[in-house]
């Protein structure tokens, strides 16, 4: 039997070289945004030719489906769908600690994608729409339990959510010294309140 070990070694290498162009896309994205990035730039950084770029991305729309791809597994895979929305909400705060460059570049893509013709305008609508309906399923599961008030439209107060999700990373982008725990913290009390049935809040 011939030794495969060698082009296990040579896949691992090809592995390591394109997370490594991934992370390099997602800083310069972060600081020059999409459309005045080129892979030159990104190549440069990685430290390979843009033919080594291309070697594993088939061309720079495919690398940034691959950056947003990254970010969203990133984001999935730390989410808890099912669980108290209020709590959920809450610990959304821990996200600008441990992934500071996927709140950046979610942040320069959206603006840079406002319109509709742009490249990840349709994507990146379908993920907001799926964020406000993952807000308001758990509000639908808080009125199911008998702990929120029925007269809230969920879908209404979930667009109020994503709105402050939204709007915090950007504040946080402009100013990092704000306090994100406490204005988390703070906004989950207060949602609660409004959520509360008056058994609840007694």
């Amino acid at each position: 039997m011939s030794d495969q070990r060698p082009y296990a070694s040579l896949f691992a290498k090809g592995e390591d070289r394109r997370n490594r162009i991934l992370a390099v896309a997602q800083r310069v994205l972060i600081r020059n945004g999409w459309r005045n990035t080129t892979l030159s730039q990104i190549a440069k950084e990685a430290g390979v030719t843009p033919a080594g770029v291309l070697h594993h991305f088939q061309s720079k729309d495919h690398l940034l489906t691959e950056v947003v791809d990254a970010r969203d597994a990133q984001d999935d895979a730390n989410a808890d769908r099912s669980g108290d929305i209020i709590e959920q909400i809450v610990r959304a705060a821990r996200r600008f600690e441990r992934a500071p460059e996927s709140v950046g570049l979610f942040n320069v893509l959206l603006v840079e994608n406002l319109e509709p013709d742009a490249p990840l305008h349709d994507r990146l609508i379908t993920r907001y729409w799926y964020s406000v309906e993952t807000v308001a399923e758990g509000i639908r599961r808080g009125q199911r339990a008998g702990i929120y008030r029925t007269d809230i439209d969920p879908m209404r107060k979930a667009v109020e959510v994503v709105a402050f999700l939204n709007g915090m990373e950007t504040s946080w982008l402009l100013d990092p010294s704000i306090p994100v725990a406490e204005v988390f913290k703070e906004y989950g009390q207060s949602l609660a309140r409004q959520l509360a049935t008056s058994e609840e809040m007694v």
